[in-house]
């Protein structure tokens, strides 16, 4: 069901070193940083990310934190997302659509829930 948790934090240097630690007492790697700056840990099959919050607001305990679902199929990711507005959720980022990410074409859909954790469902589309 889960694919990723994104994290927010206002030291990123800092989250490296605790983050570190952590995993080498389960045999996981150090993270490393992409691009944009954020922390990427890859263990057992999921991800932590820890990033900057966007908004350039600090981090707490939500902002900057999404929960990630993948979707099988475009028309999967687009239900998940139109019902999520349906029954009370808000749309948000921009809209649902294909995107280039670092590891190819992925499709994205953000949403914000009635409470206003940040949840995003992503496809992984063919190459």
């Amino acid at each position: 069901m889960f694919r990723h948790v994104m994290l927010g934090t206002n030291n990123i240097e800092r989250s490296k070193l605790f983050y570190d630690a952590l995993f080498a007492t389960m045999g996981g790697m150090p993270g490393t940083m992409d691009a944009r700056g954020r922390l990427i840990y890859a263990h057992r099959g999921g991800r932590l990310m820890l990033s900057r919050p966007i908004d350039g607001g600090p981090a707490s305990c939500a902002n900057g934190g999404t929960i990630g679902f993948t979707a099988d199929s475009v028309e999967e990711a687009t239900a998940w997302h139109d019902a999520g507005v349906e029954n009370g959720g808000t749309s948000i980022e921009d809209q649902p659509g294909p995107r280039q990410g670092t590891t190819g074409s992925i499709y994205l859909a953000y949403l914000r829930d009635p409470d206003g954790n940040k949840l995003c469902v992503l496809h992984r589309m063919a190459a």
